[in-house]
């Protein structure tokens, strides 16, 4: 098979996910709609708060990895599991992902983009800007596209401290 074929790089343009609804049954798809569906479970499983759906879109193996701002790096799915649970307390919302490259084979898909939302502090809102990638695997036997690792960075120090800050005391 040519890489032509098995690998494809794309920017959807103005594109944005904003994880209005879920479509965990739609991620058994062996396509790139199928993992479309499954990053927008995931921010619908965010923005919900629900962690049922939050469990089910992350594959459960112990070396799945979470690299971001207030968490650092977690492997397996208990503690990353339990540190979006505490995400989910407090009052980040994220309104979209937006400026997303996917990077896709048969197997793997990469989403990176930047996440655009708000986090309240101190009775104070703030604007949440954040650097994302995630990356889903597709194992059938586990129920279709799972997501298996999450990079976020924030670019500015100042920024990441407040945010940092604001998470962690929630």
């Amino acid at each position: 098979m040519s890489t032509e074929q098995s690998f494809t790089i794309a920017f959807p343009g103005e594109t944005a996910v904003r994880g209005t609804h879920n479509h965990l049954a739609e991620t058994n798809q062996p396509t790139i709609e199928g993992a479309r569906a499954a990053l927008e479970t995931f921010y619908y499983a965010l923005n919900e708060r629900s962690i049922d759906v939050f469990r089910q879109i992350w594959l459960d193996d112990p070396l799945i990895q979470l690299d971001n701002p207030v968490g650092g790096i977690l492997r397996g799915a208990q503690p990353i599991t339990d540190l979006y649970a505490r995400i989910f307390k407090g009052s980040v919302r994220v309104q979209e992902f937006y400026d997303i490259v996917t990077y896709a084979s048969s197997e793997i898909v990469v989403f990176a983009g930047r996440e655009r939302g708000t986090y309240e502090y101190d009775g104070n809102r703030f604007p949440l800007d954040i650097r994302t990638t995630r990356i889903f695997a597709y194992v059938p036997a586990r129920g279709g596209w799972r997501q298996v690792h999450h990079h976020g960075s924030i670019d500015d120090a100042a920024r990441l401290a407040h945010y940092q800050e604001a998470i962690l005391k929630a």
